[in-house]
């Protein structure tokens, strides 16, 4: 749920029912946590799922610390960054992630992996998150496949060819 909520306050999206205090529900739509940044982060080439555990407890320390300071007061039965509002959950990321902050690197890390889960589905395969509706990739109009699986662009994206081929480029796009 901790990690949810740090997701969600990056990419926000809108609450999965009535009763998710880990979604803020700022906006329409998929955010961060719809778009699998949760097992982005649990994933093990990503190297930090080992981390995690240890890290929801040090985002909550800092979120407790941050609502002291802010005069909060906090849903016991919620993690304490579960139970910011979610103002003082961007205040508390930014606070984390500014340069001085001296674990800065693991905070902005965190942040990243959550935005590459919306922007880029690294976690799947495109042509399945495609399938599936990721909200990051329907959201930024990202192109789907031809019918066999494979993304031909017969218009340039410029509106124009950037070089001539080369002579010895063959049909297929391979130089000779």
């Amino acid at each position: 749920m901790v990690l949810e909520a740090f997701a969600d306050t990056i990419v926000p999206g809108e609450k999965r029912g009535a009763d998710d205090p880990a979604i803020a529900g700022v906006d329409t739509g998929g955010g961060a946590v719809a778009s699998g940044a949760i097992e982005l982060l649990e994933h093990p080439a990503g190297g930090l799922a080992p981390a995690l555990d240890t890290i929801c407890l040090e985002l909550d320390a800092y979120a407790r610390d941050h609502a002291d300071a802010a005069g909060l007061d906090l849903d016991p039965d919620l993690p304490p960054f579960v139970a910011l509002p979610f103002e003082a959950r961007t205040a508390l990321i930014q606070e984390l992630t500014s340069p001085d902050h001296p674990d800065k690197q693991l905070w902005v890390g965190l942040a990243l992996f959550c935005n590459m889960a919306f922007d880029s589905a690294p976690h799947m395969h495109t042509v399945d998150a495609l399938a599936a509706g990721h909200p990051g990739l329907v959201a930024m109009r990202y192109a789907s496949p031809d019918p066999d699986g494979l993304w031909r662009f017969p218009a340039f994206s410029y509106g124009r060819p950037l070089a001539n081929l080369h002579p010895s480029t063959t049909a297929t796009g391979s130089p000779a």
